[in-house]
């Protein structure tokens, strides 16, 4: 292994782009089925392994909702998010912020409830056993209407104290930002920090909408921001976030190959660009195997990784005092 991929391992890191859900492994799945009497169209593992071959978002969506019906109980998101968890420790990732998509379980009959109660016992249990921190940011499914969005908010409200943000996921063709623009205010209204889906599929005009309708506080992927020169020197000027998913961006043809990704252009431009792993049971890799495969692909430097790693802990919704610890304990390790 290189030196610089031994770096990344040693490095603590935060991931702030992380669906619980897509951390579903082939495995894992096969078992909650057997487990919870759920007929898949597949009859092993190595089946279900050889499905995870896509080459589009929508292709991925439909295996990806497909695989979520065999959560059914509070043992199986607690089982599902401990998982990731294990994955978090095992590549010092020390801080998560993940999502979570409650419409995607209550339109199957699972109670808020459910779901709450097992992702935040691993959460609590990753807390005190492994000293990862977490937050919570629930997404809200952009294919499905702002009413079903809204009411899922509402749905929320006696979990407001676990759930930080509400974010926006799921098909983003044909489905702009403006098209939640109450619910995410409603959202701020309770104090909730806002993220949002733009500029994976979708052109920098999502990306404008999510900025000046949402009040975002940070954009998840961005890609397409790099087509507006404007943009690109606003979300500079900005130092707004975005949370990049390398190997994602390779399986759905954001990028047509690994050697195209635009991180190094990104972060060369003063965006404030971070690494995350997005749905890494089905895209290839959790965050380690992100920064390996940039370093392989793009000849990411040292200076770059850790200004990666940095953007990471800045990025988050962690209090000043904590992101300072964490900061300082990296530029420690130059």
């Amino acid at each position: 292994m290189s030196e610089l991929k031994k770096l990344v391992e040693r490095l603590p890191k935060a991931e702030l782009h992380i669906h619980i859900e897509g951390s579903l492994e082939p495995a894992m799945m096969f078992e909650l089925a057997e487990r919870n009497a759920v007929s898949l169209p597949y009859p092993d593992i190595e089946s279900i392994a050889n499905a995870y071959n896509f080459n589009c978002l929508q292709d991925f969506l439909d295996l990806y909702y497909k695989g979520m019906s065999v959560l059914q109980t509070e043992q199986d998101f607690y089982d599902l998010t401990w998982a990731y968890l294990l994955r978090c420790h095992q590549q010092n990732v020390v801080h998560c912020e993940i999502f979570f998509d409650p419409q995607g379980h209550t339109e199957r009959g699972i109670e808020f409830q459910v779901f709450m109660s097992g992702i935040c016992a691993a959460l609590d249990k990753a807390k005190t056993d492994l000293g990862i921190s977490s937050k919570l940011i629930m997404c809200f499914l952009r294919h499905l209407d702002e009413a079903d969005a809204i009411a899922t908010l509402q749905s929320a409200e006696p979990y407001l104290d676990r759930i930080t943000a509400v974010g926006l996921d799921s098909s983003e063709l044909g489905r702009p930002p403006r098209l939640f623009q109450k619910v995410f205010a409603n959202a701020a209204e309770m104090g909730l920090k806002r993220v949002a889906h733009a500029g994976e599929e979708g052109p920098p005009e999502y990306i404008y909408e999510a900025l000046d309708l949402l009040n975002v506080d940070r954009i998840d992927h961005g890609n397409r921001s790099l087509e507006d020169e404007a943009l690109v020197q606003r979300l500079a000027n900005e130092k707004m976030s975005l949370t990049v998913c390398p190997l994602s961006n390779l399986r759905l043809a954001v990028v047509k190959e690994l050697h195209d990704h635009p991180i190094r252009r990104m972060l060369a431009l003063g965006l404030n660009a971070c690494v995350n792993s997005d749905d890494p049971a089905y895209f290839g890799g959790y965050m380690n195997e992100n920064f390996h495969t940039l370093i392989d692909a793009v000849d990411l430097t040292r200076d770059e990784i850790f200004q990666l790693v940095l953007n990471g802990f800045e990025s988050s919704f962690l209090s000043r005092a904590e992101k300072q610890d964490h900061l300082n304990r990296i530029k420690s390790m130059r």
